[in-house]
């Protein structure tokens, strides 16, 4: 089977055709945005499948035309959970779709530079690291999934940061766990940035190495390589024993809530 690669600094991601098919159809085109994707459509490890068009995820949405709010607009987004810092913010706020609620959700991002900053980063250690802390994920997420919990029927959730990897890796897996899907679907899901976000990560690269950073650090800063998620799935097992344990103990959701939830986003 053919295959389209990626090489990032920890190793080749691949993605196949019959991934990029069902990258595809997750696909939201916009014109000021990229990596916009609905999470629906998974298959969850008893049988039942992720609602399309309740949950998307995606990379920065600052440079939204009027006519992709209007996309928004058609896709009953209610709610944009921005889980960037402040210095991101500033430097390119979001544009929302009439009506929509805006939640920013900062914690574990306080203190991240801006975009063109990235260069004086030390990228590998620097993303694992974050990928094995869980000190901010109550009070990044928690909030994110209060509002799932009462989202009302009809209207759907974005969550974002700035490329739609890391933070949004993170909470794409969060949600999906909840919802039990497996956990290769969710490292596949994380890993179709490389595939989304194709274009832009080139460039980014391109800008990175002129300003100084080295091609295998630039190439880890913005690949999504399965170790990163690997990294988070393993340190959840480690320090709470069980995803189910994390989610109950740090995000509140216990028996009844997560029942809740997949009564909502499942069918």
């Amino acid at each position: 089977m053919k295959k389209i690669l990626f090489i990032v600094a920890m190793g080749i991601a691949t993605i196949s055709n019959a991934q990029i098919a069902d990258s595809l159809q997750r696909k939201v085109v916009l014109q000021g945005s990229q990596n916009f994707r609905d999470l629906g459509g998974y298959k969850t490890q008893d049988g039942k499948q992720v609602k399309w068009g309740q949950v998307y995820r995606s990379a920065d949405i600052s440079k939204l035309t009027d006519s992709d709010l209007q996309k928004l607009q058609d896709l009953h987004v209610s709610l944009v959970c921005d889980l960037r810092g402040p210095a991101e913010i500033k430097a390119s706020p979001d544009r929302l779709p009439a009506g929509a609620m805006y939640l920013n959700l900062p914690a574990g991002s306080e203190s991240l530079p801006t975009t063109v900053n990235y260069a004086k980063m030390n990228s590998d250690s620097l993303i694992l690291a974050m990928y094995a802390n869980t000190s901010f994920l109550k009070a990044k997420y928690k909030p994110m999934f209060d509002q799932l919990l009462n989202l009302e029927v009809g209207k759907s959730m974005l969550f974002h940061c700035t490329a739609g990897k890391d933070r949004t890796g993170i909470g794409a897996a969060l949600v999906l766990s909840s919802l039990g899907v497996d956990r290769n679907t969710i490292i596949a899901d994380y890993q179709a940035t490389n595939y989304y976000w194709k274009a832009t990560q080139e460039k980014m690269i391109l800008m990175m190495v002129k300003s100084g950073m080295s091609e295998a650090k630039a190439k880890g800063m913005l690949g999504a390589p399965a170790l990163y998620m690997e990294t988070f799935l393993a340190t959840i097992d480690k320090q709470y024993g069980s995803m189910d344990n994390f989610l109950s103990q740090e995000l509140g959701l216990d028996q009844k809530s997560l029942q809740k939830l997949r009564n909502r986003y499942l069918n």
